[in-house]
């Protein structure tokens, strides 16, 4: 008989970066992605997005992905939660008022040592001034490193409650907390750190102005626009002030049923009905070029 997961992760939530420059990284937030100062409190720099909802947490320190922010179903019980993850030696605290719009949350480490933060429920963040750049609706995803793909996957799925969307081969898999393709993802690596951070566009015409924009800022289109095989997204990648990689997306596939266990048809699927599967060889896009050398993530 399979084994519950102690908890199960629906939304992605927000993030939380270090910066050596956090008034730079604030400006490329507000001026680029399109999200906006909620306040400050000493150092931290909170921003929201158009619909009102914390997305990001700025913070000093060295140039560094320090947490990621998911929402759990409000039956959940935060204080029986944490004395099961303590059981499983996951290190739990819970946390009052310490962010804009959420009364209390539940953080743990990892087994690779990366911070998750747990909460239910919000309350409206907007941000004290108008949002502008690109008013990018949610964070998408976020992508990590780390030595063993396999093992990651294992601890998401059977303690967190994600499931497995697709694995490029061996070394590369998407984990879908809801109905998304993809909300959590690990790439094979030599140590754990960040693969990359992904903001939803609204759709097509979106990324068209996605593209301009980050001309005008002169920041370079590292790969893309390219219809992606799994999820078959179409994605731009950009590097923002810290050097971290940043996805712009849309048209992520979706299972809207996890009973029938295919994701929402698309002309542009490969396979019908479109399940999981492990991705083999080359090409796995639909249609766009191949990656620039600076686009060094993604070279092999």
């Amino acid at each position: 008989m399979t084994q519950a997961p102690i908890a199960r992760f629906t939304r992605l939530r927000h993030a939380t970066f270090t910066s050596p420059d956090p008034e730079r990284l604030l400006d490329y937030y507000r001026g680029v992605i399109g999200l906006g100062l909620v306040a400050r409190d000493g150092g931290r720099l909170f921003l929201a997005n158009d619909c009102e909802q914390l997305s990001l947490v700025i913070e000093p320190g060295d140039s560094a992905l320090k947490s990621i922010a998911f929402e759990l179903s409000p039956d959940v019980q935060l204080e029986a939660l944490g004395a099961a993850l303590k059981q499983a030696d996951l290190r739990p605290e819970l946390h009052s008022d310490s962010l804009p719009g959420i009364s209390k949350l539940l953080s743990f480490s990892d087994p690779e040592g990366t911070r998750f933060e747990l909460m239910q429920g919000w309350t409206p963040t907007p941000a004290q001034e108008r949002i502008g750049g690109l008013a990018v609706a949610k964070l998408g995803h976020v992508a990590l490193r780390t030595p063993d793909p396999k093992a990651a996957s294992d601890f998401y799925a059977n303690v967190m409650g994600l499931r497995v969307s697709d694995w490029i081969e061996d070394r590369f898999v998407f984990m879908r907390s809801g109905f998304e393709h993809h909300t959590l993802n690990f790439a094979r690596a030599d140590v754990r750190s960040l693969h990359h951070v992904a903001f939803e566009l609204r759709g097509p015409t979106h990324m068209h102005q996605a593209c301009d924009h980050l001309a005008r800022h002169k920041l370079p289109v590292l790969w893309g626009p390219v219809r992606h095989g799994p999820g078959h997204n179409t994605a731009i990648y950009h590097r923002n002030p810290d050097g971290h990689l940043v996805e712009l997306f849309c048209d992520l596939d979706r299972m809207t049923d996890e009973a029938l266990g295919y994701f929402e048809p698309r002309p542009w699927h490969r396979d019908r009905p479109q399940r999981p599967k492990v991705w083999v060889g080359l090409p796995r896009d639909v249609w766009g070029m191949a990656p620039s050398p600076e686009c060094t993530e993604f070279a092999r």
